[in-house]
């Protein structure tokens, strides 16, 4: 776990910022900072209407009696959609916008899903005991 959150924390931003630099040597300095800000107001925009959508749905699904699992599944990832948007770097917002897309979202539930499977796999797999001792 801890690679993972060195890698989330310390070289995903380096890597952002390195990105950003070279952008900007091509591009200069203020095109670069204006495309940053716009990707986040884009972003911003973009996954407010995701999620007024799948809020429909959701309401359209408890309407009929029905538990909207791909809804819930789907503002989550909505959610990190909007974090990874509004994060600036162009790599946090390629992946962003990617989840926010619906059919490549739907790839990424997918994704989630069996990896989710493995896991409990794993966990129910040790052996089982009843009783005492």
């Amino acid at each position: 776990m801890f690679p993972k959150l060195l890698a989330l924390f310390i070289i995903l931003p380096l890597v952002e910022l390195y990105v950003i630099l070279e952008v900007g040597s091509v591009f200069g300095a203020l095109p670069t900072v204006l495309l940053v800000v716009l990707t986040a107001v884009a972003g911003a925009f973009f996954t407010k209407l995701e999620g007024l959508r799948t809020l429909r749905r959701m309401q359209q699904q408890i309407m009929v009696g029905q538990m909207p699992a791909e809804e819930l599944i789907d503002s989550v990832l909505i959610c990190v959609a909007g974090v990874l948007l509004l994060t600036p770097g162009f790599l946090t917002d390629a992946f962003g916008f990617w989840i926010l897309i619906p059919p490549t979202r739907h790839v990424f539930k997918r994704w989630l899903r069996s990896r989710f499977d493995q896991y409990l796999s794993r966990r129910t797999t040790g052996t089982i005991r009843f009783g005492g001792s």
